[in-house]
């Protein structure tokens, strides 16, 4: 769902090297790159193209490099840095980490301490205040602001809240830049979201067809029962 990561990174480098040649070895990453995970991770260690957005060096402090990396997910910070090391012929490895940004969420906008959390949630339960809780927790809309988004009838969102794929009579609207395999956000009139799901067609397609499946559901988010169901079951009406 979040595509994008931002990270500010301490590497240490295992020996001195010249600066110029330092950052010209670091710009050699930028770009589309293959980077197997290392030993001690969660996915299958198999050799994988990442894409890696921009690196800021914004501090070269010998043997440290502070580095600002945004990067496609998946994307290892610590072999990243083994990586540049091995480049540069001096070694180098991951000394500290931080994720400043997550898709939409960022440090600068969306940081929100246990602590915070805690005492807006005490001001709603005991004083009936509403307003902190409202500033520390954010609507799930706001998650897929990023997202390409369908806007579906009421009358496919229970069936889409059950499972079900989203056929082309049950769209209304849709972004006109989607490509087929997107991931994009499916929709209320309301705004609200019903699910998360993989386009096989694109917007153009979109625009010709009358039926067919547009998209495979991937994700369901609203929960069932909120609209009322359109299809019948087996033996009623009779």
């Amino acid at each position: 769902m979040f595509g994008f990561k931002e990270y500010v990174c301490v590497m240490q480098l295992h020996k001195s090297v010249d600066e110029r040649r330092l950052l010209e070895v670091i710009k050699e990453f930028i770009g589309k790159i293959y980077q197997k995970p290392p030993v001690r991770s969660s996915v299958k260690r198999a050799l994988r193209i990442r894409t890696i957005y921009y690196i800021d060096v914004l501090e070269v402090n010998h043997p440290y490099v502070l580095m600002r990396i945004g990067c496609e997910h998946g994307t290892y910070m610590r072999k990243l840095c083994y990586d540049i090391g091995l480049v540069l012929g001096v070694g180098a490895h991951m000394r500290e980490l931080r994720r400043t940004r997550t898709g939409p969420f960022n440090e600068d906008k969306n940081l929100v301490t246990l602590h915070q959390l805690s005492e807006a949630l005490y001001a709603y339960r005991e004083l009936g205040d509403e307003s902190m809780l409202r500033k520390v927790i954010m609507p799930i809309e706001y998650a897929i602001s990023h997202l390409k988004k369908v806007v579906i009838r009421d009358t496919a969102v229970e069936a889409i809240a059950h499972g079900a794929n989203l056929m082309m009579p049950g769209i209304l609207r849709f972004h006109d830049s989607i490509r087929k395999g997107d991931l994009v956000a499916i929709l209320t009139l309301k705004g609200e979201l019903v699910a998360l799901g993989k386009a096989l067609v694109s917007s153009k397609e979109m625009a010709e067809l009358s039926k067919g499946m547009a998209i495979k559901t991937d994700r369901v988010v609203i929960p069932k029962g909120l609209y009322p169901r359109a299809w019948k079951r087996k033996g009623e009406g009779k």
